[in-house]
Order: C-alpha cells, then sequence, then structure tokens
C-alpha cells in the first residue's frame, strides 16, 4: 500500500457585385460580365507576382519558414510544459497521506470548532419520553388473571441479548403473559456462561417495569418438568418469522400459552418488528432499553474509573473520543471483502473463509467481483489506516485522545500501525487498567463487553467502523440522550470511491469528508424506514422539547 489514495477572399468579394448589379438575377444562379473578367485577371496576376517574388528570393522564403517553425515549437513547448506540469501535479498530489514505512504522513488540517459537539438547535429540540410515569398506576390484571408464562433464551453477545429482552418485555406485554426471567444462552463465539444477575441489576429491572410487565425471576413451583422447557418440542414456538408484526402474537401464540400455560419462544432473533407495532410497545421497548436495563454498580464504577482517566490523560481535562474498530479476523473474514495484504495473509484468509463458511465460499471463483460489489456498496470493514485518514481529514488532530473498542484486530501491530502512529494517543481499557482492576471483569467476557460499551456511550465523540449491534445501541442511546455528542457514522460508499480515485487530492478529499458527515454525526432524524429503533429512538421515544 504506497499511498492511501491515493474559394478565397478575393473570389467571395468579384462573386458579390453582379448581385448587386443585376437584382433580376437569380442568387442562385452567377451571371458572368466583361468587368468580372476584367477583375479575375487582375487578382490572378497579383496573386501571381506575389508568389513569383518569393520564388525569386530563397532568403526571404527561409526566413519566412524558419519564423514559422519557430512559432511552432514555442507553441508545443508551452503546451507540453502545461501538461507535464499537470500530470507531475496530479501524480505527486497528496492524495490523501504518503505512507513511510509503517508511518502515514498527511497535510495538516485546521480544527473545526465544532469537532466534540452537534449544533445547539440539534441539542435544544428533543427530549427523552420513554421514563416510567411517576405514580403511576398499574393497568396489569391480577396475577392470577395472567394469559400464561413466557421464557426466552437471549442469545449471540451482550448487545444482541440486550435486544432480547427488551424485545421478550414487549412481546408479554403485547399478549399480557408473565415474563420468566430471560436466561443469557451461551454463545458459541465468546463461550460465555453469564447470567442474567452477573451483569444487570435484577431487582431495578423488575421493579422499574411493575406497571408494564410482571416479571418473576424463576419458573414457577407448580411446573415441576423444568427442564420441559429447554428440550420439548411441545413447550416450544418456533414458528415465528422475523420482525413479526404484533398481531402475529396475537392470532398465533397466544393461544398456545393459553392451551400449555408456559410455553418457550425460540430463536427469539429480531422476533419483534418495528414499524408494525402499536407507538405504545416501541416506547415500551425503549423504556426497558434506556431506563430498565442498569449494569450493576461495579460494572458502572469501573467504567467512570476509565472515564475518568480518559479525561484527565493529559494533566488537564480534555474531550476523548470513542472508537468501536471493528476488525477482527472473524469479521473480517464474515465480509468477503478484499483487503491489503500479502500474497501468503490472502491465501490464509481463504482457507479460512472456506473452512467456516463453505457454502458461501464455494470455489472461490466469484469472490473478487463480490468483494469489489461490497467495497462500492460500503458494506465493508474500514481498515486501521482508513479510519486514520478519514479522521485526520475530519480535522481532529494528532494529540486526540481515543479509547479504541475492539477485539484482536487481524493483522496485529502491523495492521494497527497507521492508526496509533497518526494518533499516538490511542488506549484499551487493558492500557488504562492495571491488570488486578480487570481480573475480577475477566471471568465473564460480557463484563468486559460492558465495560465497552458504557466508555464509549460517555465519550464526546464515538466512531463505528462497521455495522452491529454494538455501535447501533450505542448511538441510539447518545441520541436518546439528546443528541449533545457527535456519533460518526462514516459513509463507507463514498469513501471508497475516494480511496479508489488516484488523482485526487488532499483538499478536494477533506472537503467530501466534511461535507458528508455533516449531517452523519447523530443528529435528530425521523425513524421509519430509514432506521430501526435501537439506532433512532426518535420518533417513538422523544417527544419536542
Amino acid at each position: 500500500m504506497a499511498e492511501l489514495r491515493h474559394s478565397s477572399s478575393v473570389g467571395a468579394r468579384a462573386s458579390s457585385s453582379p448581385m448587386k448589379r443585376d437584382e433580376d438575377a437569380s442568387p442562385l444562379i452567377h451571371v458572368t460580365t466583361h468587368d468580372d473578367d476584367h477583375r479575375h485577371q487582375f487578382s490572378r496576376d497579383r496573386d501571381r507576382s506575389f508568389w513569383s517574388f518569393l520564388s525569386d528570393d530563397p532568403r526571404v522564403f527561409s526566413l519566412l519558414n524558419s519564423k514559422i517553425s519557430l512559432f511552432l515549437i514555442a507553441v508545443f513547448a508551452i503546451v507540453g510544459l502545461i501538461s507535464a506540469f499537470s500530470i507531475f501535479n496530479r501524480l505527486n498530489a497528496p492524495y490523501l497521506c504518503k505512507k513511510d514505512g509503517i508511518v502515514l504522513h498527511c497535510p495538516h488540517v485546521n480544527e473545526a470548532p465544532s469537532l466534540w459537539e452537534n449544533p445547539y438547535s440539534a441539542t435544544t429540540s428533543w427530549k427523552p419520553c420513554a421514563e416510567r410515569r411517576d405514580n403511576g398506576i398499574s393497568d396489569l390484571p391480577p396475577e392470577n388473571e395472567t394469559n400464561g408464562y413466557i421464557f426466552i433464551h437471549a442469545e449471540g453477545g451482550l448487545n444482541q441479548q440486550r435486544i432480547a429482552i427488551c424485545n421478550a418485555v414487549a412481546v408479554a406485554k403485547i399478549m399480557n403473559a408473565t415474563l420468566i426471567l430471560p436466561v443469557l444462552k451461551q454463545d458459541q463465539i465468546w463461550k460465555d456462561q453469564t447470567k442474567f444477575e452477573d451483569i444487570f441489576d435484577v431487582d431495578h429491572f423488575i421493579d422499574y417495569l411493575k406497571y408494564d410487565v410482571r416479571i418473576v425471576r424463576d419458573i414457577p413451583e407448580w411446573f415441576t418438568d423444568k427442564s420441559e422447557l429447554f428440550t420439548s418440542i411441545r413447550r416450544t414456538v418456533k414458528n415465528i418469522p422475523k420482525y413479526a408484526p404484533a398481531q402475529f402474537y396475537i392470532d398465533n401464540v397466544l393461544p398456545r400459552i393459553k392451551e400449555k400455560k408456559i410455553m418457550a419462544l425460540k430463536p427469539f432473533v429480531d422476533r419483534l418488528g418495528y414499524d408494525n407495532v402499536p407507538p405504545e410497545i416501541n416506547r415500551l421497548r425503549c423504556r426497558v432499553n434506556y431506563h430498565a436495563l442498569k449494569f450493576l454498580p461495579e460494572i458502572e464504577e469501573m467504567s467512570d474509573l476509565l472515564v475518568s482517566r480518559m479525561r484527565n490523560r493529559t494533566g488537564v481535562s480534555n474531550p476523548y473520543m470513542a472508537l468501536h474498530l471493528r476488525f477482527e479476523k472473524g469479521m473480517v473474514g464474515l465480509s468477503f471483502c478484499d483487503f491489503v495484504g500479502t500474497r501468503d495473509e490472502k491465501a490464509r484468509m481463504g482457507e479460512y473463509r472456506k473452512k467456516e463458511w463453505p457454502r458461501r465460499y464455494k470455489n472461490g471463483s466469484h469472490l473478487w467481483q463480490l468483494a469489489l460489489q461490497k467495497r462500492k456498496e460500503g458494506r465493508c470493514p474500514l481498515e486501521p489506516g482508513e479510519v486514520a485518514v478519514i479522521l485526520r481529514a475530519m480535522g481532529y488532530p494528532k494529540e486526540t485522545q481515543i479509547y479504541v473498542a475492539s477485539g484482536q484486530v487481524y493483522g496485529g501491530q502491523n495492521r494497527m500501525a497507521p492508526l496509533k502512529n497518526m494518533f499516538p494517543s490511542l488506549v484499551t481499557k487493558e492500557e488504562l487498567a492495571t491488570k488486578e482492576e480487570l481480573d475480577g471483569f475477566r471471568k465473564h467476557v460480557t463484563s468486559l463487553a460492558a465495560l465497552d460499551f458504557l466508555v464509549c456511550l460517555k465519550s464526546d465523540v464515538f466512531v463505528m467502523t462497521h455495522g452491529g449491534n454494538f455501535a447501533k445501541l450505542i448511538i441510539g442511546a447518545r441520541r436518546y440522550m439528546g443528541h449533545l455528542h457527535k456519533s460518526i457514522k462514516p459513509d463507507k460508499g463514498l469513501m471508497s470511491k475516494s480511496f479508489g480515485d488516484p488523482y485526487m487530492g488532499w483538499a478536494t478529499f477533506v472537503e467530501d469528508v466534511v461535507v458528508t458527515h455533516q449531517t452523519r454525526t447523530g443528529l435528530p432524524e425521523e425513524t421509519f424506514p430509514n432506521y430501526d429503533l435501537w439506532e433512532n429512538p426518535l420518533t417513538p421515544c422523544m417527544c419536542r422539547a
């Protein structure tokens, strides 16, 4: 990756006179007169005498030829110099940044006054309105009148589990059912056996939602065969489509719950829609997400300590940026995008993809075109070096304090070097905290993910580099808190086009980046149809200030 980029006038006069003299003659017919013959003869004699003069004096002819030749040479030389200068400038323009070994050198960009916060007008126009009503009166029926109990496995990583919990509360409300505290299912990637109570404050969760949904900690005692809920098909509703409307649950799931009294719903990933449910149900999901689901006090306290250290790394209070860098080996492989690397590295990645996703890999012959198409459409993760160039173009200086939330970056330190060298004040939680401070959280991978989540949530600027539930939930929560702090979502499609243009100069690139991302910082926007509830809760969950 050498660069990131980047008949004569006399005859005419003779033919006009007869037309003026003879107005009756047709303009399409030339009439010859004696005067015409005389004029033509005179013209021919004059022309002949001129060329005879030149041919009789070779010095004059040679001099004239020399001057014309010199003139033409001068013109061609000027044109050539201009062309060469233009080509030289384009080939040597600081397209993006020049790479010297592992160090990127980018031109200086003046720091904009609005680097760290959104416009004031955007932060005062909307306010959160999904919180629990004070002195609320429960509209729940008596406990003995519940339609039954529902039980779910919250699958995936921490953030996918969070969404499943919010959806479970909403579904219970739709069907007037009692929710059994969700079980956090072991994720096949994370290999984590975390329980709900290991991450979230259960008492606060149940109490905050007591006017909306009845929630119990465990399966009722009268249901003796508890293992049946985990294994029996008779106790499982399996035919729930993705993004199902509320009416589907009423028509298809509720009758089975009334019959069996306790039913498990699985799979339950994304099994409730957004714009096909009542507004109050979406508002309830926001209530769960932003108010009822609180991390344990020790997780909150540790995150506050990390935030404090980020804000005081320079000896004085300073803002900081949180960067969610999604460039782990699994993400790179799953994306099926092409990235800079050696032949050996690309071959190993091909083998990895063939092993992990054989149906998508097939024989590999179609992958190059697929990778190009995905990059044009902005569906590839940004590389660390690309992130560095974009941030510098936005105006963030070398001294910017950056907290990185990421797994193990594919390519290790060599891949991270361009970003690290351009922004040396870049740290992870492992560098901010001591080993002893983090040891208490290592027994649950989701606890470490929760720390990253909170430090990113509380940052002055949050930058995502690829999609996913983590970034989606962070951006949504920061919007819900009032759109005050920037949440930057790079336009990867446009960036891909700019990175692939070998003639784009740095000034043009900077202008493109700044103009494009003025409206991609978590500003107030209608939720539907361009967003889901988790990334943008404005329409159902916020009110005009």
